[in-house]
C-alpha cells in the first residue's frame, strides 16, 4: 500500500464523534479517589500556541495511560479568563472584554477538541463568569474575617502602561519591568488591600523539602523567593538619632564591622536628605539599587557597635534595601563580597576576624596555635570558621560565637527575616472580580454580605485608568451596617486570586450554594500530576499553596498542599528560539492539524524530548512522523488482508516468533514504567522500535509470520501508542477485531519484568556488536558460518560467588567450591578478572536464559551478515574457544 499518508482528516472525525457519543471522558461524581491530572488552564488569548499543544498532550497522554491502567481519571478543563490582555484587546476592537473573551474561548475550545484532548467538559470552569468568580469574593470574606485580609497605605509597584499595581512576584529582573509589557516599574503610595501570605511562610518553606514529585528547580525558587534567614538583630546607637536595628546572619563577625550603613528610605537617610546636600544629592541622582556596584554616601554621623564598642561611620548605600530586614546593616568587609567591594571603593578598613579550621595535622603540632587569618585583600572570605581577633570569643566556632554573643549583649535578639510581603490583590482595572467592599463615611470599609455576592461587574466603560471609578451608578450603594449612602470598592482583585484554587471547582462545578462540595474534594485532592510552565514558580504556584492551607485552616480541607506531583515543561523552539508573534517564528498548530493531522502533531512533539526539556520544532521531524503512522496504518491493514486470504497458520520460524514475543513482553514493560514516569519519548521509542521489529519480522519470514505472535505485537503497538496517537489507535484498534474504544482497553499485560528483558537486549546488542567488530577488524567478506558460544555455567557461579562476596582474597573463595577449583589456569584467569573489576560487576541471565535468548536473537545476525548462525554450549566446543566466553558475553568463532 503507499505511503504518500492516510486519511487522517476523516479519521480523526470519526473517533472525535465517538468518544462525544459514548462520553468518553466523563468523570462520574461516584467514583472514589480518581487519578486527579491536570494542565494549567490557558489565557483565552484567541489561540492556541505550541506551548499549550505540548502542555495539553502531556496531560492528556498522562490521563490515557491511567485509564489504561484501571483508573478513575479526573482530567477536566477551563479559562484563566480574567486578565489586563483582554481589557486591553476589547479597546483596541472598540468591543467589550466579556464578547472578546468568549469569542477566543470558542475558538480555543475548537481546536482542542481537534487535538483529541479527553477532558470532561462537564466540568468546564471560565473564571470571568459570576458563578466563579463570587467565590473569588467568598473568599475574600473568609480571608476578611480569619484576620487574613486588611487595607492599608503601602509603598507599591505601579506599572505607568498597564496602569495597575503589581504583586512583588510581577517585577521582573534587575531592571524591575512589569511581567506582562516590560516597562520599568515604578514606586507609588497608595490604598490597597493584602492578604497575609506571611503569616503561612513558615509552613510555606517548611513543606518544600516535602514536595518530592516537584522539580528541585521550582522548589529552590520558592524558598529563594520566601527567603528565610535565621539570624541577630544588634542594637546599634546612631549619634543624634539613637537606637536603630541591624539584622545579620552573621554576628559572628561583628568585629570585623567598619561601617553602618543605611537604605536610601531609611527614616534617618530620609531626615538627613533635607539637611546634608551630599545626602540629598545622592539619594535623588546616584543611587542605583539595580546597579553592578554598590554606591554610598558617608554622612556625619557615626554608629556605636554593640559588642566592641567602636565608633562607626555611617553612610548612606543604594545595597541596603528597605524592605530587606531593617534597612540597616553593619558592614563587615572581609566576611561579604558585597561589603568588601563597598569598603575597597570608600578606603575602609577590611579586618578579618574569621579565620579556616586549622588542618589535623597543623594543630597536633601545636595545640595552642591561633588559625591563621584568611587573605581579604582581593576578595571576602565568607564561610563559617574559627574566631580571630574577637575578644574573648576569639577561639569560638561560629556557630557557638553566633549563639555567645547574641545571648551575651544587650538588646540582642535572635531573629528570622523573610524575603517574602504580604499579597497585594488590589489591581485598578475592570477585567477582574470586583472586590467585595463597601465604603462608608461612617463604618470604614465594609464586607458586602455573603447573601448579596456576586457582587457583578457593569458594563464596560472604555476609559482611561480605572474603568470602574467611572462606573457611577454601579459604584453608588448603601452600607450593609448603618444603611448610609455608601460606595462600591472599585479595585479588583489580581486574577492570580483566581487560579489559586479554581483545581478545587473542578470537584463540583455545579455547585451554586459552595465554592467546592467538601466531602469530595476531600476524596479527590491533591492534583496527583500537575503540568505546566516554570514562570509560576512563585507566582500561581505558591499561592495556590497558601490558600490551600487557609483552606484547610478554615474549611476542613484535609489536604494541605494542592499538588502531588509537578512537571515545569520545556518551551517549543524554532531554532534554537522561543516562538513568538514578534520574532515571526510561530508555528501554527492548526495548521500542522491540516495537514498531517493532530496524532502526527502529538507523537512528534512528545517523542523529540523529555517534557520539561527545549526542544526545536521541525517540518521534517513532522513529515517523518507521519510517514511512521502511514506505514503502522499499512502495516495493520497488510495483516488483516493476509488472515483473511490465508485462514491458516504460519510456517514462521519458532525461534524467530520467540524472539518476537520476548520482544513485546521488553517493550510492554520498559514503556509501562515510562509512561509512569512521564518520559514518553523514551516510551514511544520502544514502541517505534517494536513496529520496526514487527516490520522485520514480516520480511524475513517472506509475509508470512506467526499470526498469533503477529497480531499480539501489533495489538501491543497499538495500545502503547494510544495515549498520544488516540485517533489512529482507535481506527486500528477495529481493525485488528477489537470490540469497544482503546480509550477504556486495557494495557497489554506481561510477565517479564523490565531488568530482565534489558539485561536480554543488551546480550543480543553485545554479541550483534562483537561479530560486527570481529568481521571488521579481520576484514571477513563473506562469513561462512557464525558459532555463538554460550558461557560455561562454572563461569556463572563464579560471577555470583563475587559479587555477593566481601572477601579481600576473592580468587581464595572461588577455589574453594571444586568445580570451579577443577577448572584450574582458567578459573585463576577469570578470578583475577573478576577481582579487578569488582566494583562494577553485575547480574547477568541464567545460563539457560541466556542460551535461549541467542537462539532466538540469532535471525537478526543471520539476516545482517547473510550466514547461518548457530548457538551452542560451552561443552560443545573446544575449551580453548569456551574459555574465551564470559556471561553475557558469548565468545564468537567466524568461518570464512
Amino acid at each position: 500500500m503507499s505511503e504518500e499518508g492516510y486519511d487522517h482528516a476523516a479519521v480523526e472525525r470519526r473517533w472525535q464523534e465517538a468518544w462525544d457519543d459514548a462520553d468518553a471522558y466523563r468523570t462520574s461524581d461516584d467514583v472514589e479517589d480518581p487519578t486527579y491530572v491536570l494542565g494549567m488552564y490557558p489565557y483565552p488569548s484567541g489561540k492556541l500556541h505550541m506551548g499549550h499543544v505540548r502542555n495539553y498532550t502531556i496531560t492528556d497522554a498522562y490521563a490515557r495511560f491511567r485509564r489504561m491502567q484501571g483508573d478513575d481519571v479526573l482530567h477536566p478543563m477551563g479559562w484563566d479568563a480574567f486578565g489586563l490582555p483582554a481589557e486591553n484587546a476589547a479597546k483596541e476592537r472598540d468591543t467589550n472584554p466579556r464578547d472578546w473573551t468568549l469569542d477566543c474561548i470558542d475558538t480555543m475550545k475548537g481546536q482542542m477538541e481537534s487535538m483529541g484532548f479527553g477532558y470532561d467538559w462537564d466540568r468546564e470552569v471560565t473564571t470571568c463568569e459570576p458563578e466563579y468568580y463570587q467565590w473569588n469574593q467568598w473568599l475574600f470574606r473568609r480571608f476578611h474575617e480569619e484576620g487574613l485580609a486588611e487595607r492599608r497605605d503601602a509603598d507599591v509597584n505601579w506599572c505607568p502602561s498597564c496602569e495597575t499595581v503589581l504583586a512583588d512576584e510581577q517585577v521582573e529582573g534587575d531592571d524591575e519591568l512589569c511581567w506582562r509589557c516590560d516597562t520599568p516599574v515604578e514606586q507609588r503610595e497608595l490604598d490597597q488591600w493584602f492578604l497575609s501570605i506571611t503569616d503561612y511562610a513558615d509552613e510555606l518553606v517548611d513543606y518544600i523539602d516535602e514536595l518530592e514529585g516537584w522539580p528541585d528547580s521550582v522548589r529552590q525558587m520558592q524558598r529563594n523567593w520566601i527567603g528565610r534567614q535565621h539570624g541577630t538583630r544588634l542594637t546599634f546607637e546612631v549619634d543624634g538619632y539613637g537606637d536603630v536595628e541591624a539584622f545579620t546572619t552573621r554576628a559572628d563577625t561583628v568585629y570585623g564591622a567598619t561601617f553602618f550603613a543605611l537604605a536610601p528610605d531609611h527614616p534617618i537617610s530620609e531626615d538627613l536628605i533635607e539637611s546634608d546636600e551630599d545626602v540629598h544629592q545622592f539619594v535623588h541622582e546616584e543611587a542605583d539599587p539595580d546597579g553592578d556596584e554598590p554606591n554610598g554616601v558617608r554622612t556625619d554621623l557615626t554608629a556605636t557597635n554593640p559588642v566592641t564598642g567602636e565608633e562607626l561611620p555611617v553612610f548612606v548605600a543604594d545595597f541596603v534595601l528597605s524592605d530587606v530586614g531593617t534597612g540597616a546593616l553593619m558592614g563587615v568587609p572581609a566576611h561579604d563580597q558585597r561589603d568588601h567591594d563597598f569598603a575597597s571603593k570608600m578606603g575602609l578598613p577590611i579586618e578579618p576576624v574569621v579565620a579556616p579550621e586549622p588542618e589535623a595535622e597543623d594543630a597536633d603540632a601545636d595545640e595552642n596555635a591561633e588559625p591563621s587569618p584568611p587573605d581579604v585583600s582581593e576578595a571576602a572570605w565568607p564561610e563559617d570558621g574559627v574566631l580571630v581577633n574577637s575578644g574573648e570569643y576569639t577561639g569560638l566556632d561560629s556557630e557557638t560565637a553566633r549563639e555567645r554573643i547574641t545571648a551575651d549583649v544587650d538588646g540582642a535578639e535572635e531573629a528570622t527575616q523573610y524575603r517574602l510581603r504580604d499579597w497585594g490583590i488590589s489591581r485598578q482595572r475592570y477585567w477582574g472580580t470586583p472586590i467585595p467592599i463597601i465604603h462608608c463615611d461612617d463604618c470604614g470599609p465594609v464586607l458586602v454580605p455573603e447573601e448579596d455576592l456576586p457582587v457583578e461587574l457593569p458594563e464596560f466603560i472604555n476609559t482611561t485608568g480605572n474603568p470602574l471609578d467611572a462606573a457611577e451608578e454601579w459604584k453608588q450603594t448603601t452600607c450593609p451596617d448603618c444603611g448610609a449612602d455608601a460606595t462600591r470598592e472599585t479595585d479588583t482583585m489580581d486574577t492570580f486570586v483566581d487560579s489559586s484554587w479554581y483545581f478545587l471547582r473542578y470537584v463540583s462545578p455545579g455547585r451554586d450554594d459552595v465554592p467546592f462540595d467538601l466531602d469530595r474534594a476531600n476524596d479527590w485532592m491533591p492534583v496527583d500530576q500537575y503540568v505546566g510552565g516554570i514562570e509560576h514558580a512563585v507566582m500561581h504556584l505558591l499561592y495556590s499553596r497558601f490558600v490551600t492551607k487557609t483552606l484547610a485552616d478554615f474549611e476542613g480541607l484535609e489536604e494541605r498542599e494542592p499538588f502531588t506531583n509537578l512537571l515545569a515543561q520545556g518551551m517549543v523552539q524554532l531554532e534554537g528560539q522561543k516562538m513568538s508573534k514578534s520574532k515571526g517564528n510561530v508555528v501554527s498548530p492548526q495548521r500542522i492539524v491540516e495537514e498531517y493531522g493532530a496524532d502526527t502533531a502529538r507523537l512528534f512533539m512528545m517523542q523529540a524530548a523529555q517534557p520539561e526539556r527545549d526542544f526545536d520544532w521541525s517540518e521534517e521531524g513532522v513529515r517523518s512522523t507521519y510517514h511512521f503512522l502511514t506505514r503502522l496504518k499499512n502495516l495493520v491493514e497488510e495483516f488483516d488482508a493476509e488472515a483473511e486470504s490465508s485462514g491458516s497458520e504460519s510456517d514462521g520460524d519458532d525461534a524467530v516468533a520467540g524472539y518476537v514475543a520476548d520482544e513485546i513482553d521488553a517493550t510492554v514493560a520498559i514503556a509501562r514504567e515510562e509512561y509512569d514516569d512521564l518520559t514518553f519519548n523514551v516510551a514511544l521509542r520502544e514502541a517505534q522500535d517494536l513496529v520496526g521489529t514487527l516490520r522485520q519480522y514480516r520480511e524475513f519470514t517472506d509475509g508470512e509470520p506467526d499470526p498469533d505472535t503477529f497480531q499480539r505485537g501489533l495489538e501491543a503497538a497499538v495500545r502503547l501508542l494510544a495515549p498520544v496517537t488516540p485517533h489512529l489507535a482507535e481506527e486500528l484498534h477495529g481493525e485488528l477485531g477489537n470490540e469497544g474504544l482503546v480509550v477504556d482497553a486495557d494495557w497489554p499485560s506481561v510477565d517479564v519484568d523490565r531488568e530482565t528483558a534489558e539485561k536480554r537486549r543488551q546480550l543480543v546488542e553485545n554479541t550483534r556488536e562483537d561479530v560486527r567488530q570481529i568481521i571488521d577488524v579481520a576484514g571477513i567478506e563473506e562469513p561462512e558460518r557464525i558459532d555463538v558460544v554460550v558461557t560455561p555455567e562454572w563461569k556463572y557461579d563464579a560471577l555470583e560467588i563475587a559479587i555477593e562476596s566481601e572477601a579481600d582474597n576473592l580468587i581464595s573463595e572461588l577455589m574453594q567450591e571444586s568445580h570451579i577449583r577443577e577448572q584450574g589456569d582458567a578459573a585463576a584467569a577469570y578470578g583475577q578478572d573478576l577481582q579487578a573489576e569488582r566494583e562494577a560487576l553485575s547480574h547477568t541471565l541464567e545460563p539457560d536464559a541466556e542460551y535461549d535468548a541467542l537462539q532466538s536473537a540469532a535471525w537478526l545476525i543471520e539476516r545482517e551478515f547473510d550466514a547461518p548462525v548457530r548457538v551452542v554450549r560451552a561443552d560443545e566446543v573446544e575449551e580453548s574457544v569456551a574459555n574465551k566466553a564470559e556471561p553475557g558475553r558469548p565468545a564468537i568463532e567466524i568461518e570464512e
